[in-house]
């Protein structure tokens, strides 16, 4: 909560957004492709064993993705 409180307001506009969407379930499942598979499930270990991003690391996608 931390990192997004030090998000530009819009940023935080769109996760507050995007939070209440998935708490309220009015969103279908995402399809993923097949290939990415591996990907999501090591991803998925790495929360299981408490391993995140730092802020500056998540500060850097966003900047790089222009989120």
């Amino acid at each position: 909560m931390e990192a997004v409180r030090q998000m530009r307001p819009d940023d935080q506009d769109k996760i507050a957004r995007l939070m209440l969407s998935l708490a309220e379930g009015d969103q279908s499942p995402e399809q993923t492709d097949p290939k990415h598979l591996p990907d999501i499930l090591e991803s998925l270990a790495q929360l299981r064993r408490g391993e995140f991003a730092s802020d500056a690391d998540v500060e850097t996608v966003f900047r790089r993705f222009g989120s």
